[in-house]
């Protein structure tokens, strides 16, 4: 594709903002390597012919894509230490959340990722990142009015491309670490035997800010993370029209939950439940731990005939989240309940997707998915029997805890399938125009027929103008609804108020999108884009009780609509980029798992449209890099920065859920890395210094009211770290 829009990526790279809706440009020659000696021609020539067609049987066009090749991705504070989550902040219209998490055009998850064009499950995860940057040959974020092979997430699809080696042998072994106690070796391999390829990568990371430190100190309190990845590629082309792939990913992490200090009772008058005789605690020696564990693996048959092109690809994943409270009691006296919970998810399907160029006007594109999960949740409650006097007041009957064990399993499947017609009018004007249906059989049983359809008009050299339609179906995540027995706990301390449990359903939507791009100067580009949303059944997610894996809920209805800006400039060595994003999304009426909220919370948004919790007024981000040839390589200083102006809050009245907002914040990061070309072992080597929150601003990302909002979280504090990586 053409790359138009320019982003760098977190301040020393490069986001190359590529709109899929700009008219293809002839493909660059591929780059020789070391290997092209030792492999034959033929089958570099062919891996890359079918690369570029596995390509074009997934183009997203009419959407808007902002890319990060290889070269850029290393070219960031941090480079590819980086989490993935950091990368896409530089992204318009990307907000920061705490536990790691984004939100894209202010929706709540609902993010798909994709290997290799290929989806990958929903992880069960808090905090962890399933997928690490050093795998990826590039990193796309696909947004807007999506075509028809693009279903179930759909507020943005994370794209990754894997690193196959291109049938060069080599590797490279790195070190970055600093603040914080932050450890983080990592080392990667490639290379190639005949017609096979492989890549294999893995990393550690271990420091003292796992999760977001919930006071306003520069370090937290029980805060240790470890965190294992690995990933492995193997290729092997049988033909030069077909290829086998298989590839496959693990992510193990550990994490202590942070303790926030001087914390009162939830018992009654504000007071500590008592244990066996045990009123006290310190909440700042409770030991909550939480563990994450995703494996992944796919197999992909690819064939590219003349006319078709088409890739078949089997998928496992298995996904588990175990939380464990403190083993001392201390949740109990604090809160009145303890959870063991150890939630499972293994997931299997088949995705298809295939394309046929029916004549030199029309390119036809069509695909299947099917998926079955078993998900599997057995929460052990330990909780206090009470008794609620007439006038309302709670009392506890017994300093004995009673354990109830709360078990479900379900077994659901998604099925998917789609046709699509990229139809080229004119030279100028192209309509992509489809449709999909998609059924879901788990805790809901729903479908919908989606008709898709997005415009491209290019009237001239350096100007595109786009606009488009899509009806979005989005299931509910299966791997995060465990249906309670309420019941059970009646009479404990973990009964609620509400006792209605109303299932989570699909979210219906109607999403309109348009923009412009347009070339001001050589190098200089500007792009507008405006969106609305109508939605149904408004997806939402939020933290309720002491286990950081989200639940979902609904709203009846809800909007949302916004607008992004971005503007960059390249020349020779500068790079410079910048975004701003205005937008908002409202929910009215939750109408699933009820017995989340308290009678007035739900009371009062059954009449009125509140702000989701995540919805963020104004976002921006902007930065820029400067390559400097130096005589024994490149140095190159880097900067970036992001903005929020503050995620929902109750307002201080307490009278409106959501209706305040935190205060905004600023954060700038500053890098410098000399990458060496001399001879010997200095080859191929890599120094880095970076500096994050360079002014050390102290800035609340949740401050523990709102919907769904379990706890505070502050943004980390300025953190100083190096690494050094060699290519061999």
């Amino acid at each position: 594709m053409v790359r138009s829009m320019l982003l760098a990526g977190c301040g020393l790279g490069l986001l190359v903002a590529s709109p899929a809706w700009a008219k293809d440009a002839p493909a660059a020659p591929a780059p020789t390597t070391p290997a092209d000696d030792a492999v034959p021609k033929d089958i570099v020539v062919t891996a890359q012919k079918l690369d570029a067609a596995r390509d074009a049987i997934l183009p997203s066009l009419g959407a808007s894509d902002y890319s990060l090749d290889r070269t850029m991705l290393e070219k960031q504070p941090g480079g590819v230490d980086r989490s993935l989550s950091q990368v896409l902040l530089q992204a318009p219209g990307v907000t920061l959340d705490s536990y790691g998490a984004i939100h894209v055009r202010n929706e709540h998850a609902n993010l798909q990722y994709r290997l290799d064009g290929v989806i990958v499950p929903e992880s069960i995860s808090g905090f962890g990142s399933t997928f690490d940057p050093r795998i990826a040959q590039s990193i796309d974020l696909v947004t807007g009015t999506l075509p028809a092979q693009y279903g179930y997430r759909t507020s943005g699809v994370v794209s990754l491309k894997t690193r196959s080696g291109a049938f060069d042998n080599g590797g490279d072994v790195g070190f970055y670490g600093g603040s914080r106690g932050s450890v983080e070796p990592s080392g990667s391999l490639h290379g190639s035997s005949g017609n096979l390829n492989y890549f294999v990568s893995g990393s550690f990371q271990e420091n003292d800010l796992g999760v977001e430190n919930p006071i306003a100190t520069r370090d937290a309190i029980h805060d240790h993370t470890r965190q294992y990845r690995a990933f492995g590629y193997l290729s092997d082309i049988l033909s030069d029209t077909s290829r086998l792939t298989a590839f496959g990913g693990t992510s193990i992490g550990y994490f202590q939950i942070p303790n926030n200090p001087g914390q009162g009772g939830a018992g009654p008058g504000g007071m500590n439940w008592n244990l066996e005789g045990k009123s006290d605690f310190d909440s700042a020696t409770l030991d909550q731990n939480q563990r994450e564990i995703t494996h992944y693996g796919v197999l992909a048959y690819q064939y590219a005939g003349g006319a078709l092109n088409f890739q078949i690809a089997p998928f496992v994943r298995y996904s588990q989240t175990r939380f464990t409270p403190d083993p001392q009691g201390g949740d109990l006296i604090l809160g009145g309940v303890a959870d063991n919970s150890r939630l499972s998810s293994l997931t299997a399907g088949v995705q298809a997707d295939g394309s046929y160029k029916l004549s030199d006007s029309h390119m036809l594109r069509f695909g299947l998915f099917f998926q079955n999960e078993r998900t599997r949740s057995t929460v052990t409650s330990r909780v206090f029997a009470i008794d609620t006097l007439p006038g309302g007041d709670v009392v506890q009957t017994s300093d004995t805890p009673l354990s109830i064990t709360d078990s479900a399993r379900r077994n659901g499947q998604l099925y998917g399938i789609y046709l699509q017609d990229e139809w080229s009018l004119t030279p100028t004007l192209t309509l992509n125009y489809g449709a999909r249906f998609d059924a879901v059989r788990a805790y809901t049983r729903e479908q919908q027929v989606s008709p898709r359809v997005n415009m491209v008009w290019k009237p001239r050299e350096g100007t595109t103008f786009h606009l488009g339609y899509a009806r979005n179906f989005t299931p509910p995540p299966q791997e995060l609804i465990a249906a309670p027995t309420l019941a059970l706990f009646a009479g404990t301390t973990k009964a609620p108020e509400i006792m209605t449990a109303d299932p989570v359903r699909a979210e219906r939507e109607h999403y309109f999108d348009g923009g412009v791009q347009q070339a001001i100067a050589p190098g200089f580009k500007v792009g507008l884009d405006a969106y609305y949303k109508i939605k149904r059944n408004l997806l939402d997610e939020g933290q309720f009780g002491p286990s950081l894996v989200l639940s979902p809920f609904n709203y009846a209805k809800g909007y949302a609509w916004g607008v992004e800006l971005s503007a960059n400039y390249t020349h020779r060595a500068l790079d410079l980029y910048a975004n701003v994003a205005r937008g908002e999304e409202k929910g009215r009426n939750i109408v699933s798992s009820q017995y989340f909220f308290a009678p007035d919370e739900l009371a009062y948004i059954a009449g009125h449209s509140i702000f989701t919790d995540h919805s963020q007024r104004w976002t921006a981000s902007g930065g820029g890099s400067v390559t400097i040839r130096d005589g024994i390589g490149t140095l190159v200083p880097t900067m970036s920065f992001l903005y929020g102006d503050g995620l929902r809050a109750d307002d201080p009245a307490g009278l409106v859920p959501n209706g305040g907002k935190l205060p905004s914040y600023v954060t700038a990061d500053v890098g410098i890395a000399q990458n060496l070309d001399g001879p010997g072992v200095l080859k191929g080597l890599s120094i880095r210094l970076d500096v994050t929150n360079l002014f050390d601003r102290s800035y609340l990302i949740r401050d523990g009211s709102g919907v769904g909002v379990g706890a505070p979280q502050y943004g980390a504090r300025r953190g100083v770290f190096a690494g050094i990586r060699k290519n061999f």
